[in-house]
C-alpha cells in the first residue's frame, strides 16, 4: 500500500488537471444539471422513450446510470453483455441530456463470490462479511483488482466515446468497513514501519510500555480486533481511510487513461462511512460528489435536529446546510449531488414525503451552497430489494404525482435562472474539521450516549452545536480542513485566512499538530476571531494527551488555561456578565473544561453551585485580533446568542431571534450577487432587505425599501441590482438588523 505521502503525491499531480477537465465540461453545459439515478435495469419491461419523455418533461439535463449491476454487465466471469446501455445512452443524446456511467465496482457478483470466496472482507480477523448486501469485499486483495480493472476498462472503453458521457463515477459510496483482512492488515504494519522507522520509535510514541504492550519485533503486533490502546485505533482509522482513498484514486487513474478529456472522473461520497477522509478522496476526484439525505417535513424547521441523532440523514434545516458546507469543504470548490431526496428516504417504518414546496426549498438551499448538479435517487421506486420503501421520482406504480410534480417545477426553476448558475457560496464564517479528532474521540469518546456509555459520534455532535449557533446566527460557513493548516496539504496562509473569514471555530480539535496550534494562534495574531470548542489542543498527532497546559500552546493568547473538566449528567442554566444577555434557555451541557482566567474576560458564567466558580465562555484579545473560548458544549441559544455578538454585522441569516426566515448569499456566473430568502415554516413570513434586487425567478423588480413576502415553505431567488457607482456584484450589503419577520 502506498503512504500518506505518495498518495499526496498522486492527487497534487491531478488537481490541474481536474479542473481543466472540470472547466471543459462547464463550457459546454452552463447552469446546474439537474436529474435524477436511472435504473432502466431494474424494470426492462417499461418503455425508455416513457421514461426519458417524462425526464425531458421535467426539465432534466443528466442521469446517472451503471454503478450497482456489476452481474448485468459481466454476468459470468469473462462474458460481457455491455450493449444493454446503448439504447438509454440514445435516448439521452436524443433529448439533449447529459449522462455520468458509474463502475460497478461497490456490487460483486455472485460469480466472482462464489469464484473467489478469499476477497471477502473481514469485519474482524477471519470472520468474512456475509454475502448478500453490497460492499462485503476486500478492495485490496489482487483478484478483486484483476476483476475490477477488467470490468472498468471494458465498460468505459465502450462508452468513452459517446456523446452524451460527460463523466464517470467511480465505485459507490466507499469506506463503508474497518477491513480487517490478513493482507490489510499486513499491509498496516509495513505501512507503521515507514512512518515511525523503528519499533522503538513505535513504543516510544505509543506508549507502549503501560499494561506491558511494548513489541520487541514487528511481528509482535497484535490484530485490532480487541485494541483497546488509543493510539494504535487512531492509526488503524488513518489507515482505513487512507487505503479507501488509494482505492478510489486507482480507478480515477484508470478511467483517466481512457476517457475523453472532456470527461470528468467523480464518486459518490457519504460522509459518514467509516473509512472515508472526504478531503483525501476529493484529491483523487477531478470534482467532489456526495450524498445529501435528510428529513422532510418537520424535519426542516430551522430550530430542530440538535438533540437528534444525525446520521446518513440528517434532522433541521441548518444540518442540510452543514451536508452541503461540507462536500464544498472537500476540494474547496463547487460539487455535484449524486443523489438526494426524491420522495420518502429511509426505512420501512420511516416515511416523511415532503411538504408542498421543500423540495424547492432544498434545491435552492443547496445550489446556494455551491452545488453544481442535483441528482435525486431514483427515478422509478422499486417493488423489490432492501430500497424497496425508498421512493423515487415516480411511485410504485410508475405513474407521475405529486413528487414528480414538485420536483419538474424544481426543474423549470433552475432552467429560469440558468445563466446565473452554478454560483460561489460567500461564507464569513470558517470551522476546522479534524478527521483525526473525530477518530480520536470515537476510541474515548468525550460524551455519553442515551444509555449511558461512550457516544462514539461525540466529535460531530459538539461540531454540530457550533455549526448551528453560527448559522441560526445568520453566519454562512466555510469548512477547512486541519491538514491545511499544519502544511501537509498546502498550508493556507493565517492572515490572509483572517481577511476572508474573521471568524475561525476549531470545535473538539482534540488531536493537533504543534504547527496547526500555532497556526491558529497566528491566525488570532493577525486579526482573526478564533473560536475555541471544548477539548482542543488537547492531544498530540498520536492522540497522546500533551504535557502542556490546556488548551495547549493557546493558553496564553486565550488568556485562560485549565487542569480539570466534568461530564455533567444535565445541563447547566447559563447567564450573560458582558455583552447583553443571552437568549432564553442558554445551558452549557456534556463536557465542562473548569477554565481559569488568566487575562481573559468573562463573557457568560454558569448558574450553578459548583461550576457557577468558573466561567462559561471567555474572551481574550491577542495581537490584532480575538479568541473566544467556550467552557462547554454550548446548546443552541447560548450558541446563537455569542454568534450574534461576534459575527460580522453585514453578514445574512435568519436576522430576529427565533426567525423561520434565512437569507444566504453567493456570486453568480455572471458576477452578480445572488440572495436566497428562505421561509422554513407554515408561517406566512415577510421580510424587507433594504437594497433593490431583482427577483430571479418572476423578474420583477423591488425597491430598497419593498417587502418581499413569502408562503410557508417558500423560497426566492433574488439578484442584487449595481450599486449607484457600477458595483457588479453588492459588495455593500447592509446590516442584518434590517431584516424583519411578521410573526416575530
Amino acid at each position: 500500500m502506498r503512504s500518506r505521502d505518495r498518495l499526496d503525491e498522486i492527487a497534487g499531480s491531478r488537481q490541474i488537471w481536474g479542473r481543466e477537465r472540470v472547466a471543459l465540461h462547464t463550457r459546454r453545459t452552463a447552469g446546474v444539471l439537474f436529474g435524477a439515478a436511472y435504473y432502466h435495469e431494474y424494470q426492462p419491461d417499461r418503455p425508455i422513450h416513457v421514461d426519458l419523455d417524462l425526464m425531458a418533461g421535467a426539465s432534466f439535463t443528466v442521469i446517472r446510470v451503471g454503478e450497482s449491476v456489476w452481474s448485468t454487465w459481466e454476468p459470468e466471469d469473462g462474458r460481457f453483455e455491455l450493449e444493454w446501455l446503448r439504447p438509454i445512452l440514445n435516448a439521452a443524446a436524443e433529448r439533449g441530456m447529459s449522462v455520468i456511467l458509474g463502475t460497478p465496482t461497490y456490487a460483486v457478483p455472485p460469480w466472482l463470490a462464489r469464484k473467489f470466496p478469499e476477497i471477502a472482507g473481514e469485519r474482524r480477523s477471519g470472520e468474512r462479511i456475509p454475502w448478500g448486501a453490497r460492499q462485503e469485499v476486500d478492495f485490496t486483495h489482487p483478484a478483486f483488482r484483476f476483476h475490477a480493472e477488467r470490468i472498468i476498462r471494458s465498460i468505459v472503453a465502450t462508452y468513452r466515446d459517446h456523446p452524451s458521457v460527460i463523466g464517470f463515477q467511480v465505485d459507490n459510496e466507499p469506506g463503508l468497513e474497518l477491513l480487517h483482512n490478513r493482507g490489510v492488515f499486513e499491509s498496516f504494519v509495513d505501512h507503521l514501519r515507514v512512518a515511525y522507522g523503528t519499533v522503538g520509535a513505535l513504543n516510544e510514541r505509543w506508549g507502549l510500555a503501560y499494561w506491558s504492550h511494548r513489541l520487541s519485533d514487528w511481528r509482535d503486533l497484535w490484530t485490532p480486533d480487541g485494541n483497546l490502546q488509543p493510539q494504535y485505533d487512531l492509526a488503524w482509522r488513518r489507515f482505513q481511510a487512507m487505503i479507501t482513498a488509494e482505492f478510489i484514486g486507482w480507478q480515477a487513474r484508470i478511467v483517466r487513461g481512457l476517457c475523453r478529456e472532456d470527461q470528468f472522473v467523480t464518486s459518490c461520497i457519504a460522509l459518514e462511512r467509516l473509512a472515508v477522509d472526504d478531503r483525501a478522496l476529493g484529491e483523487m476526484l477531478d470534482i467532489t460528489a456526495g450524498n445529501v439525505y435528510y428529513d422532510m417535513q418537520h424535519g426542516l424547521e430551522v430550530g430542530t435536529g440538535i438533540d437528534q441523532e444525525q446520521g446518513w440523514r440528517t434532522v433541521g434545516a441548518w444540518a442540510l446546510y452543514r451536508t452541503a458546507d461540507q462536500l464544498f469543504g472537500s476540494r474547496g470548490a463547487n460539487f455535484l449531488i449524486t443523489e438526494t431526496n426524491a420522495g420518502a428516504i429511509g426505512e420501512s417504518w420511516h416515511h416523511l414525503p415532503g411538504y408542498d414546496g421543500q423540495w424547492r426549498q432544498v434545491a435552492w438551499a443547496l445550489v446556494a451552497r455551491g452545488a453544481s448538479m442535483i441528482e435525486y435517487w431514483q427515478w422509478h421506486t422499486l417493488p423489490f430489494g432492501a430500497e424497496t420503501h425508498w421512493v423515487g421520482v415516480l411511485p410504485h406504480d410508475l405513474a407521475p404525482g405529486r413528487v414528480y410534480k414538485e420536483i419538474a417545477e424544481v426543474g423549470r426553476e433552475l432552467g429560469t435562472a440558468r445563466s446565473l448558475l452554478p454560483v460561489t457560496p460567500d461564507a464569513d464564517v470558517g470551522i476546522v474539521y479534524s478527521y483525526a479528532s473525530k477518530w480520536a474521540l470515537a476510541a474515548q469518546p468525550a460524551l455519553s450516549n442515551r444509555r449511558g456509555g461512550g457516544d462514539q459520534d461525540s466529535y460531530r455532535r459538539i461540531l454540530d452545536a457550533f455549526y448551528q449557533g453560527a448559522f441560526e446566527a445568520g453566519g454562512q460557513v466555510r469548512f477547512i480542513h486541519d491538514a491545511q493548516l499544519d502544511g501537509s496539504v498546502g498550508r493556507l496562509d493565517p492572515g490572509e485566512l483572517a481577511a476572508a473569514l474573521p471568524v475561525l471555530i476549531a470545535p473538539a480539535l482534540y488531536v493537533a499538530s504543534d504547527d496547526t496550534l500555532k497556526w491558529l494562534r497566528e491566525y488570532a495574531r493577525l486579526g482573526g476571531h478564533l473560536v475555541l470548542g471544548v477539548r482542543s489542543g488537547y492531544a498530540d498527532t498520536d492522540a497522546r494527551a500533551r504535557r502542556e497546559r490546556k488548551p495547549a500552546l493557546l493558553d496564553e493568547a486565550a488568556g485562560i488555561w485549565y487542569q480539570e473538566s466534568s461530564t455533567p449528567s444535565t445541563p447547566i442554566p447559563v447567564r450573560s456578565v458582558a455583552g447583553g444577555p443571552l437568549a432564553d434557555g442558554a445551558q452549557g451541557w456534556g463536557w465542562i473544561d473548569h477554565l481559569v482566567p488568566q487575562g481573559a474576560s468573562s463573557v457568560a458564567v454558569y448558574e450553578d453551585a459548583f461550576f457557577g466558580q468558573w466561567p462559561a465562555v471567555v474572551t481574550h484579545e491577542y495581537g490584532d485580533g480575538r479568541i473566544t473560548t467556550f467552557g462547554s458544549v454550548p446548546n443552541a441559544a447560548l450558541a446563537r446568542s455569542i454568534f450574534r455578538r461576534i459575527l460580522p454585522k453585514a453578514c445574512w441569516g435568519g436576522g430576529v431571534e427565533g426567525a423561520s426566515v434565512t437569507v444566504t448569499s453567493a456570486v453568480g456566473a455572471d458576477d452578480t450577487r445572488l440572495l436566497f430568502v428562505h421561509n422554513w415554516s407554515w408561517t406566512d413570513a415577510e421580510i424587507c432587505l433594504g437594497l433593490a434586487v431583482t427577483d430571479v425567478l418572476e423578474g420583477t423588480a423591488l425597491g430598497g425599501r419593498e417587502v418581499i413576502r413569502l408562503r410557508g415553505w417558500d423560497v426566492r431567488v433574488l439578484r442584487v441590482d449595481p450599486e449607484p457607482d457600477g458595483d457588479p456584484i453588492g459588495a455593500s450589503l447592509p446590516c442584518k438588523e434590517l431584516v424583519k419577520e411578521g410573526q416575530v
